[in-house]
């Protein structure tokens, strides 16, 4: 029997790895200029700890956890995404409080039941920050700011910046209402979706991407219009450091974003390289999570970078991916018994050394694992054959001028070096 991979998933092959690690370490560098210290949670969490955060009327919840009972009947979920479970880290191992500002970032695989399309799969991979302790509008644009920094390091430019508030626990209570009293003339003609987010959540109306919503949807009043003056203070001051950083962005009155803890400030950064879905990134404010899962009230704003889609980006892209890995330097040519004897034990000195090397082990021909050296791109050859046995040293290999030269066995390591 032959199987397949999963229905939504992919592996990601040798030709393609370089890219994610050109991205990761990309991130790494940039998470780290900027003071961030990274986080590993479990794949799996609690159930519980998703649809109390994420919110049980979200598509994420509804439709989308990929949720398994374990052995003892408890509910456990493959998290299909990070803020939470980095909130319960962070509260679990007492990293956050009051008075201080925790900056943490993680980089790792999210499952959500979706349908596959480009760029969109049942396991991803999210690059994202959490940030804990303050409720400064600066620590906003930095969020924003450190995201696009991101982009740049990469090489990608052509991107928009859509900005929106959706208020908090004061003011939300009649922006709600105002959605109500916006959609019960047409919610009969709106999608079964949109009819049961009516009676539990209208707000998330907003987030319905079918087509026949678009109209009743886009003349929805704007969450901005209904903001309290602290709301209100709080993205006009967002907009003063954006301008003071140079960044352009568009109010987006329909960004809600499709978690149910966001609060104030949400954002979401496009790229033009993509089609319909070009969503690339986005987060916002959550000033109420950390409380509702078991902490103080301790203000928080993150978001979240999809990796595939920036890999999809990269491909498209002009743009020449550095490698992670450093690439075979040395290819060690041996012939007979005592050649490959002898090459096997200068690989090992030659690897201490960091350099990267490799050797037959299919005993082909000298020509053939010449094609081998250079389908790898080895920098050098060193060939090995009985009459090199008897003189203790082989031929070194230059393969981009085939220049060749006589270098005694002992004498590899300061040549190569």
């Amino acid at each position: 029997m032959k199987y397949s991979v999963p229905r939504g998933t992919k592996d990601i092959l040798p030709q393609e790895t370089p890219i994610w690690q050109h991205l990761e370490a990309v991130f790494r560098r940039v998470f780290s200029l900027f003071g961030y210290q990274e986080v590993r949670t479990p794949i799996f969490e609690s159930t519980e700890l998703f649809a109390r955060s994420i919110g049980t009327t979200t598509d994420i919840v509804a439709k989308e956890m990929y949720e398994f009972k374990d052995r003892k009947g408890r509910s456990l979920t493959l998290r299909p995404e990070e803020t939470a479970p980095v909130v319960r880290a962070a509260l679990e191992n007492n990293l956050i409080s009051p008075d201080n500002v925790t900056k943490l970032y993680y980089i790792g695989p999210m499952f959500r039941y979706e349908r596959p399309q480009a760029g969109r799969q049942r396991q991803f991979h999210q690059a994202g920050v959490e940030v804990f302790g303050s409720n400064s509008p600066s620590l906003d644009a930095e969020v924003i700011l450190l995201n696009l920094e991101l982009f740049k390091g990469l090489g990608i430019r052509d991107l928009g910046l859509n900005l929106n508030s959706v208020g908090c626990s004061k003011c939300r209570p009649n922006y709600t209402k105002n959605l109500q009293e916006h959609f019960k003339e047409n919610i009969k003609n709106m999608c079964e979706d949109c009819r049961t987010r009516f009676e539990h959540n209208p707000l998330r109306i907003l987030d319905c991407k079918n087509a026949n919503c678009q109209q009743t949807i886009e003349a929805a009043p704007a969450s901005i219009n209904t903001l309290c003056d602290e709301c209100r203070d709080h993205l006009n001051e967002l907009m003063k450091f954006l301008k003071i950083a140079g960044v352009e962005y568009v109010i987006n009155n329909r960004l809600v974003r499709g978690l149910d803890y966001y609060t104030k400030t949400t954002f979401e950064i496009t790229s033009n390289a993509l089609g319909a879905q070009n969503a690339v990134s986005g987060g916002g404010r959550y000033d109420n999570l950390v409380e509702q899962l078991g902490g103080k009230a301790i203000p928080a704003v993150g978001f979240a970078v999809g990796m595939e889609r920036i890999v999809e980006i990269l491909k498209k892209s002009e743009i020449r991916n550095q490698k992670s890995e450093q690439g075979i330097i040395l290819f060690l040519a041996t012939m007979g018994e005592e050649g490959q004897v002898k090459g096997f034990e200068l690989l090992k000195e030659i690897r201490s050394l960091g350099i990267a090397a490799e050797m037959d082990y299919l005993g082909k021909s000298l020509k053939a694992q010449l094609k081998v050296a250079d389908r790898l791109g080895a920098k050098y050859v060193y060939i090995i054959g009985d009459d090199e046995i008897a003189k203790e040293s082989g031929i070194l290999k230059t393969m981009a001028t085939s220049e060749q030269q006589e270098v005694k066995f002992e004498l590899l390591k300061e040549a190569l070096k």
